[in-house]
Formats: structure tokens, C-alpha cells, sequence
């Protein structure tokens, strides 16, 4: 159930914004899922980081997880054009933290890598949401992830070289993965709560001087 006190805080940042901007931002969220997450380990090339948040917020996915066990990272705010604003980031000290989460939160863990076991795009099964793991440009997914994967997928490639930078190969994955769930009768899209939540969230971000305003707005209540 919604709550109403967030309701009206909604209510009143939204005379602020344009009404252009909030129908955008409505419109965007009607298309956001959390059916699927990207979770990225320990990845050493900045870019590549920033890279895969601008896929995820392109193509609609609302939640990338970030694993730092080895690498301390930030978002390269030019590669990523400000896709940080709209995506939600999860950080984890360890992968063990973050398998452990995704799973508390229903996910399959999904490990993207050439294994033997792994399936092509096209025979993944979306019908149960999963955390697709992209590991490092030169090892690729550490043994924690893959002894513990539920699952394994792979990008069909046909010529002579064996693998792809990991920005093109989350791209291509969420990309492929998402247009087959929209193309679903899956009920993938984010509650109601959700998107109350992201509404406020984004509403504040496009808001100077938010503090100040919120600090207004709980004097009239």
C-alpha cells in the first residue's frame, strides 16, 4: 500500500518539476524492471564499469550491482552520460555479500561465460528473474561465481575470435534479454510502491536547492 505521506511529498516536488518532466519520468518507469539485475565483478577498466550502467538505463534494467573485493571504483560520469542519476547501484565489499543478497531477493545467478554448461541467448529461460554476473576483462568470472551459478549463458558468435569486451557483451545480453521479456506476458515491470519511490528519487534529483525545499514542504505538514 502506498504511503500517503510520500504521496503528498510526491504531490508537492512535482509543482516544482515541469509537468513535461514528470510525464517523462512516468513514462520511463512504466518501462523499468528489476525481473532482471546486472551484477559486475571486480571489473579493472573504469569505462567498462560505466559502460555497462549506461546499457542497463538504456535498455530499462533498474538495478546494477557493483562488486569492489579487489578493484575500488567510481563512475566515470562522461561514459556513463548520466545514467548514475537513474540507475540504482548496489556496492558489495566481497561476491560472496552479493550472491548472498541477490539470492535472499529471489534472483538466479546467472554466470555469463563460454562453460560448457552455458546456453545460448535465445534458449534462456526468462521467466524467473536473475542477476546475469559479468566478470573481469582479463579473467573473466571468478571460481566463487561459477561454482555457485544456478546457470550459465553465452553470446552465439561465429568467427574467429573467442571473446568480447564485457561492455559489448552486457549490452548485447541486456538488450537481447530485455526485448524477449517485454515481448512476454511476464509480469516484469516494477510495483506500484517502486515507482512511487523512484518518482520521489528522481524528482529530487532534478531539484536545486532539494534540502532546502523538503525542509519547506515539512513545515506545511
Amino acid at each position: 500500500m502506498k504511503n500517503a505521506s510520500d504521496i503528498n511529498y510526491l504531490t508537492y516536488l512535482e509543482t516544482i518539476i515541469t509537468e513535461s518532466r514528470r510525464d517523462k519520468f512516468i513514462d520511463i518507469l512504466s518501462r523499468r524492471t528489476k525481473h532482471f539485475t546486472v551484477a559486475m565483478e571486480d571489473v579493472y577498466q573504469l569505462h567498462n564499469a560505466s559502460a555497462v550502467m549506461r546499457s542497463c538505463e538504456i535498455f530499462g534494467i533498474q538495478e546494477m550491482n557493483v562488486i569492489e573485493e579487489k578493484y575500488g571504483k567510481k563512475i566515470d560520469k562522461e561514459i556513463a552520460m548520466g545514467a548514475q542519476k537513474w540507475v540504482d547501484v548496489n556496492r558489495y565489499s566481497t561476491t560472496d555479500a552479493c550472491i548472498k543478497d541477490l539470492k535472499s531477493k529471489g534472483y538466479r545467478i546467472i554466470a555469463t561465460s563460454p562453460h560448457e554448461n552455458s546456453c545460448f541467448l535465445e534458449d534462456f529461460d526468462i521467466t524467473q528473474p536473475a542477476a546475469l554476473f559479468f566478470g573481469t576483462e582479463r579473467l573473466g568470472l571468478s571460481e566463487e561465481v561459477l561454482s555457485q551459478a544456478d546457470g550459465f549463458l553465452k553470446i552465439p558468435m561465429f568467427g574467429f575470435t573467442e571473446s568480447i569486451n564485457v561492455s559489448s557483451s552486457a549490452a548485447i545480453i541486456i538488450q537481447h534479454l530485455s526485448s524477449r521479456l517485454r515481448n512476454s506476458d511476464i509480469k516484469w515491470q516494477l510495483t506500484e510502491e517502486e515507482i512511487l519511490e523512484k518518482r520521489i528519487d528522481w524528482a529530487r534529483k532534478s531539484i536545486k536547492d532539494i534540502d532546502f525545499i523538503t525542509q519547506r514542504y515539512l513545515e506545511t505538514v
